[in-house]
């Protein structure tokens, strides 16, 4: 091995977005620096309103010394002993549990130079707090959410790069991708097509082996239909779509088994025979893994030329203010994120 895979490998700090501050995101990023040695939290500068940071740290009764800095690769000597935030200020003060559009551009914004600091290399990923995406509507928003959001930014600035979206949700017990995401179930059927199937296995195939170092990543591929359409007697996608695109992927090389009947694809003894599933629609996919991890999935969006991942829930309005927002999500989001980022560094060294 060169000897410069076999040197440590230190990632530029990580950059993590505000979202909607009057939601549970300045919360319980609070909580997870506060936590940070415990959980072993690698740097992180938080673009943010430094005040309202601040504020929020004392309304709840948290030591949290706040440091304004210039540079995310200040935020690594500052880490240890206050928040380091990269100020993005607010029109308006923010309010816990109440949204006001007129903070939206600052929400933009802090995607916009978060995104910017990961793509420049002065930060390794992007961690981003939850948006509520009709707030940024009224402040001119017009993406469908923040993974497309993403995907438009990276396009711009690394039109080279690949930059088509993959959701997953991952946990230690669990990953998951549906393959088609915020759509009404009428609608899926018809979405459902060979090529959408493989480019999505290619996508996941990639990330389980380049972010979570596996060597020969398992992916299990749902049905549509119940019973995985029981031989056509309930439904024909699995024969007409579903099975030949399995089928090319296997032909490419990869370990791609289905479709599985979805009702029997999710007990233990029937995780421990893959890596990943791909499920045909949202709930498919998302029940489970909120199920077993509820307070600490992770989001995570593949196919970009950078790491992102995000807590698995979202702003939280009616408890935002309160101190009883728990921070697991967002703690695993940084986890992944840094590990992620780690082993890409490694990789192009």
């Amino acid at each position: 091995m060169p000897l410069a895979r076999m040197q440590k490998v230190t990632p530029a700090p990580l950059s993590l977005t505000m979202g909607d501050p009057a939601g549970i995101g300045l919360e319980i990023t609070i909580k997870a620096w506060a936590d940070r040695a415990s959980n072993d939290i690698a740097p992180f500068a938080f673009f943010a309103d430094a005040r309202d940071v601040a504020a929020r740290a004392r309304m709840l009764d948290i030591t949290a010394p706040v440091v304004r800095i210039e540079t995310v690769a200040e935020a690594a000597a500052v880490f240890d002993r206050a928040i380091p935030v990269i100020d993005v200020p607010l029109p308006q003060p923010s309010t816990p549990g109440k949204p006001d559009p007129r903070n939206g551009p600052a929400i933009i914004a802090a995607i916009e130079r978060a995104t910017a600091a990961v793509i420049a290399g002065e930060a390794s990923a992007i961690v981003t707090n939850p948006i509520a995406k009709s707030v940024l509507y009224q402040a001119g928003f017009r993406h469908p959410g923040h993974t497309e959001f993403l995907a438009a930014l990276a396009a711009a600035a690394l039109p080279h790069e690949p930059h088509a979206p993959v959701m997953m949700l991952a946990c230690d017990e669990l990953r998951v991708v549906p393959l088609t995401i915020h759509v009404p179930l009428a609608k899926v059927p018809g979405l459902l097509t060979p090529a959408l199937i493989e480019e999505t296995v290619r996508i996941v195939h990639r990330s389980l082996r380049l972010d979570f170092g596996l060597s020969s990543p398992r992916i299990a591929v749902a049905g549509l239909n119940p019973h995985a359409g029981e031989s056509g007697n309930m439904g024909g996608e699995e024969r007409a779509i579903i099975a030949p695109a399995i089928a090319r992927l296997v032909d490419e090389g990869l370990a791609v088994t289905g479709p599985h009947s979805a009702d029997t694809l999710f007990h233990a003894q029937a995780r421990a025979t893959y890596d990943a599933v791909v499920g045909m629609y949202h709930d498919q996919a998302l029940i489970p893994i909120k199920t077993l991890a509820f307070d600490h999935g992770v989001n995570m969006t593949l196919g970009l030329p950078f790491v992102r991942t995000s807590p698995d829930h979202g702003t939280a309005f009616d408890i935002a203010g309160r101190g009883t927002a728990r921070p697991y999500s967002l703690i695993e989001a940084l986890k992944l994120a840094s590990a992620a980022a780690t082993r890409r560094a490694r990789e192009r060294a």
